[in-house]
């Protein structure tokens, strides 16, 4: 940071301080804010029953015996409902991903999907009528495996209804649903002349998000005949758009509101449930809700993109990474959303942490189609598969070179200043990561836990680290805004369309207005996200949050205090220019005469002609990234295989941390759940491609035994485009665990594991 960065940071007031959660009592006190707490208490529940088979045509459905289950209201098939192709995918319109679902299909295509929906005045009914519906299915041959999906003569979506809204190299006749290549520089000719190259492939699975809060919508037709829907949601916009095309109504019939969240971890920017609660309030008329189970959860929900990355890397002896060829081929299973996205991140989000020595690079990547569950978005997005790959590769080139590893990326690392060609071409404004990289040595304590230590018994202790980058929106796409707007008591509300999935955004933006507004953070109310009330926001996903949104808020706090001041103005005669805005006042400085907040609030309200709010709405032509460094130790049991974390350390630079406490709880949080993906959570398919670990007695999941010591510190950088020097921090800090216990498990072992999770099965084997 410059000196006069510096000093703007050391003047901050709120920004900066470990402000508590502007909802952390109401929850701690267990008042009603979830969906389910909120849903109308006569709603109909609304259940679904889920095929069997993972691709098969319905020949006949027979629902009569549940239509005559007391207390069932109605019962749906593919033939009521509308035959209009939609996404799910919760991202800015037009939609990357293709238009290739119906809310109920005659083709079924994984063992889960919707096949009818049940409507009924109680759980227990809903769940006899499913059991009563008799259909006969032609099962129809099913595409597994990812590798034989791309132009196999079994095709997903054979429909010719498919709809492609964006170009991005899609083709449902060949199972593909995206597909491109970039690069800059001649890759074959650098390789050629490099003194290493490595070619190694890994595979990543397709990890559930597992939030606490499952699935759930609650619908309702308001006072006005127009569809109110209640959601447990990262999206509301989105969501509204979703539904409108699905069910063919305006979107000015539609009204889509979010309560508090129990999670979501990006599993909620697809629209999992809310289109058949909706379906049914259209239909019915009455309230209507829809809560998935764990096992719904598990199996139909929206879990991370199973990946395959091939990484060729040339390297001179002396640890200089000249090139990069970064392939992946990504399994978007029975529907495409967010496959032609999450891909993307796989390579532009790794290959740019070694802009610092790279002569040139390419990326190319498929996303195919098969008949398994659907992915979604989950944290990191595509970046977690593609830095698991490309940093355990850079392990092994240090380890063959005998370097040690830290030491290696510092000839190669981004630094501040640099042009980032693999990253969109963007430049590395604000870049800690070789700071972050020496505070994490000493943090950790490399030199002493890097060497391998027998410990006896057959157990070893041994380190691994890695580095990570992200982003801080989706570049030139993503909007934000803001409105805030002064009470006649002097205080403020501040109205949002992000919404706060339990990471505290409330509280960030909130301590963002009140250092513009020279406040108490007790002053700024907050209230979001509600498509009839917010200004509109993308949502809150591709972190997004923070930067954009905070800088709406900013730019809403500046436009605030000139029309507050063009207020006072007028109660004392005189030009605005005179005046001073001092937090609880605006002063007339020749004078020395000051109007109060309240007495400001109070004139807005009569014979007044200026409003006292203001609306902003932000985007940005480039997504800065935070960095990060992590390093693990283990104990490693050669004769069980079995891992134990021993310590974590992680420094993070995501700017200007807005609140130091909300950022380490976010840091923590995501290298447990890395650690989970590494270790232990472990997806696998029965024989008709359903999920196994259908519940968390299967799907093991990190717990506070499972995580060792964590130890998180920040380096500060002082990113211009962003409110305050902040940038992201939601999902860099997945992406550090996978490779370095990877590592540190090679360190032990003497074996790279190339598949995640790495089980102690595998390790006792010495499986590869």
């Amino acid at each position: 940071m410059t000196e006069q960065q510096k000093a703007r940071r050391a003047a901050l007031r709120t920004v900066g301080t470990a402000v508590r959660k502007k909802d952390a009592m109401q929850l701690l006190l267990g008042r009603p804010a979830y969906t389910d707490d909120l849903a109308p208490k006569d709603a109909l529940v609304v259940k679904l029953l889920r095929s069997p088979h993972p691709n098969a045509l319905v020949e006949a459905i027979d629902t009569a015996a549940a239509l005559k289950i007391p207390g069932v209201a109605a019962v749906y098939t593919w033939q009521d409902v509308p035959q209009t192709r939609f996404t799910i995918a919760g991202q800015t319109y037009p939609e990357p991903s293709p238009y290739d679902r119906l809310i109920l299909d005659r083709h079924v295509r994984f063992a889960g999907d919707a096949v009818a929906i049940v409507a009924a005045e109680s759980e227990k009914a809903a769940l006899r009528a499913v059991k009563a519906i008799k259909v006969t299915y032609r099962v129809l041959e099913p595409v597994l495996d990812m590798h034989a999906a791309k132009d196999n003569p079994v095709l997903v979506h054979p429909e010719a209804d498919w709809y492609p809204p964006c170009p991005v190299g899609g083709d449902n006749r060949r199972n593909l649903v995206a597909s491109d290549t970039n690069s800059d520089g001649d890759v074959e000719a650098v390789l050629a002349d490099c003194d290493i190259v490595l070619d190694r492939t890994y595979h990543s699975k397709a990890f559930n998000q597992a939030m606490m809060e499952t699935f759930r919508t609650c619908t309702q037709l308001d006072s006005y005949g127009r569809l109110h829907v209640v959601s447990s949601t990262q999206i509301v916009f989105h969501v509204r758009r979703i539904l409108s095309r699905a069910l063919g109504i305006p979107k000015s019939r539609i009204r889509v509101e979010k309560p508090r969240i129990g999670g979501g971890f990006g599993a909620k920017q697809t629209a999992v449930c809310e289109v058949y609660p909706a379906f049914v309030t259209l239909k019915t008329g009455r309230p209507a809700k829809l809560v998935y189970t764990r096992e719904e959860a598990q199996i139909a929900g929206s879990p991370r993109h199973e990946m395959e990355v091939r990484v060729r890397l040339g390297a001179d002896r002396d640890g200089r990474i000249r090139a990069i060829d970064l392939y992946t081929l990504s399994n978007t299973g029975a529907y495409s959303e967010h496959g032609p996205t999450t891909v993307g991140l796989s390579g532009h989000k790794s290959i740019p942490l070694y802009t610092g020595g790279l002569e040139a690079y390419r990326f190319s990547y498929d996303v195919v189609y098969t008949n398994h569950q659907a992915a979604g978005a989950y944290r990191g997005y595509g970046a977690t598969q593609g830095i698991y790959a490309l940093e355990t590769t850079v392990n092994e080139l240090a380890e063959r070179l005998g370097a040690d590893p830290t030491r290696l990326r510092k000839t190669s690392m981004v630094r501040e200043g640099m042009p980032m060609p693999s990253y969109y071409g963007e430049m590395a404004n604000a870049c800690a990561l070789d700071r972050c990289m020496e505070h994490c040595r000493r943090l950790f304590g490399w030199e002493e836990k890097y060497p391998v230590r027998d410990m006896g018994n057959g157990k070893v202790r041994a380190a691994g680290v890695a580095m990570a980058m992200q982003g801080s929106c989706i570049s030139n796409v993503d909007v934000g805004s803001a409105t805030i707007k002064l009470n006649e008591d002097g205080s403020y509300n501040l109205i949002i369309g992000a919404a706060d999935m339990g990471t505290g955004c409330d509280t960030i933006l909130a301590q963002m207005a009140a250092e513009c507004m020279d406040c108490e953070v007790d002053d700024i109310a907050v209230h979001g996200a509600d498509t009839d009330v917010s200004p509109y926001d993308s949502g809150s996903y591709a972190s997004s949050t923070t930067y954009i949104t905070g800088k709406a808020v900013e730019n809403a706090c500046a436009q605030l205090k000139e029309r507050m001041v063009a207020i006072a103005a007028g109660m004392l005669h005189c030009e605005p220019a005179e005046l001073v805005f001092e937090g609880r006042q605006v002063r007339r400085v020749p004078t020395g005469e000051a109007v109060t907040l309240e007495q400001i609030g109070c004139k807005a309200q009569v014979s007044n002609d200026i409003a006292a709010e203001v609306t902003c709405t932000h985007s940005s032509p480039v997504s800065p990234p935070p960095y990060m460094v992590g390093m693990v130790e283990i104990e490693l049991d050669k004769e069980t295989g079995a891992v134990t974390v021993l310590d974590y350390a992680a420094v993070v630079d995501c700017g200007i941390p807005v609140n130091p406490a909300l950022a380490r709880i976010q840091t923590e949080g995501g290298i447990v759940q890395g650690i989970g993906h590494t270790l232990m959570e472990d997806v696998q398919y029965d024989h008709s491609g359903r999920p196994i670990e259908s519940s968390f007695l299967q799907y093991r999941l990190p717990t506070r035994l499972d995580m060792g010591r964590l130890h998180v510190e920040f380096e500060h950088s002082y990113e211009p485009t962003g409110p305050f020097g902040a940038k992201s921090i939601g999902e860099i800090v997945i992406n550090t665990p996978a490779p370095a216990l990877t590592h540190a498990i090679y360190r032990a072992t003497g074996v790279w594991h190339r598949e995640l999770p790495i089980t102690p099965e595998q390790i006792a084997m010495g499986a590869v």
